[in-house]
């Protein structure tokens, strides 16, 4: 049974055959599911925004690359969740590092880019809740009172899902038990 939030195949098709009409629609009809998925993953409202809209204009752009209609959804999530991942990631690049890069050997600069990866597929697997609140407190610098206010929680519920946060990315980096 196909989803009611997505445009029907006709559309699709349609708009992969270049009618103009129907492509607007498409990107119309996908957006308010997309903004919604890029909100749930993004870390503020502003970088949801700028994930959503970049992936309609990805899918305006391409969308005769798609293969089969009924992958559209995957296809668009798949792009949110790349966008709002290179989001994070260029946030993280641009500050400013304490130690003196220039030291680190070639081997050290892979394995820290492992540890990174696997930090950011990490984040990714939180639920939704917990990764705001993570990714607000621990990724963006905001004090807790800061972060539970942008979320609409007391301090308490703030300090809890940051607990739980944390908590599951160590277990999720150290699966054997062992201490960070």
């Amino acid at each position: 049974m196909a989803d009611p939030a997505w445009p029907d195949d006709q559309l699709i098709l349609a708009a992969q055959d270049g009618d103009v009409d129907a492509l607007t629609a498409l990107v119309a009809g996908s957006h308010p599911t997309v903004r919604r998925f890029a909100r749930s993953l993004c870390a503020t409202p502003e970088d949801a925004e700028d994930a959503a809209q970049e992936a309609l204009i990805i899918l305006y752009r391409k969308i005769g690359m798609l293969r089969a209609t009924g992958a559209l959804a995957s296809w668009m999530f798949r792009i949110v969740r790349n966008e709002c991942l290179r989001r994070a990631r260029a946030m993280l690049r641009d500050r400013p590092v304490t130690r003196d890069i220039a030291t680190l050997s070639a081997e050290d600069e892979v394995l820290q880019q492992l540890e990174a990866a696997a930090v950011a597929a990490a984040i990714a697997a939180l639920p939704t809740d917990q990764r705001r609140v993570l990714i607000l407190r621990d990724v963006q610098g905001y004090s807790g009172p800061m972060v539970a206010d942008a979320l609409s929680l007391s301090t308490a519920a703030m300090k809890s899902r940051l607990h739980r946060a944390r908590t599951a990315i160590r277990e999720s980096l150290n699966p054997i038990g062992g201490q960070p």
